[in-house]
């Protein structure tokens, strides 16, 4: 089976969701965050605060590149990752790419008492989020294979609804990958 990429912001439900078509799927589940975090033995927040974002963004692309090189995963990835072309073009070529798009307001109620969420630690968390959705949503959009909404729905019907698009995704509007099976 060809791996399943979730994109999207922070807050859309990616590891909550990811799980979940995992589990539909009996496939492993990978998420980049815990995966920095299992390989480097710090928190996402004390990575921020040593190294700054710039040294985040080199460990999340090297966990990308080894991620996106295994077959029949279910992989969450961070907000950012789709900040890099490289990263982009790991994610489109390691499988069909789902972003689950989500409103600003839907990322602050989910977001509001996660404090490990360096971006976050800001005076106005909703002015933040709007400016990365600004720069981040066309990337989501350009590598998706498919965009499913979350806001306001149960995570199970988000899931049963990426599997539909999915089965429905014929070879050409997949860029020539094989579908989910």
């Amino acid at each position: 089976m060809q791996n399943l990429i979730l994109v999207g912001p922070m807050g859309a439900g990616k590891s909550t969701i990811g799980r979940l078509l995992a589990k539909e799927l009996r496939v492993p589940f990978k998420d980049s965050d815990k995966e920095i975090e299992l390989r480097t033995g710090a928190s996402i927040p004390l990575i921020f605060d040593v190294e700054g974002e710039g040294g985040f963004r080199e460990r999340e692309h090297a966990v990308i590149a080894d991620l996106c090189t295994l077959d029949g995963v279910v992989l969450a990835t961070g907000g950012g990752a789709v900040l890099r072309e490289d990263n982009r073009s790991a994610l489109r070529a390691g499988g069909q790419v789902v972003y689950l798009c989500t409103s600003v307001q839907q990322q602050l109620e989910r977001t509001s008492r996660d404090r490990n969420r360096p971006l976050l630690q800001a005076v106005d968390p909703r002015q933040v989020l709007e400016s990365l959705m600004a720069v981040r949503d066309p990337l989501y959009r350009q590598i998706a294979d498919i965009v499913v909404e979350t806001d306001e729905r149960p995570p199970r019907l988000v899931v049963m609804e990426i599997l539909d698009k999915l089965q429905a995704l014929s070879p050409r509007d997949s860029r020539d990958k094989t579908t989910l099976s």
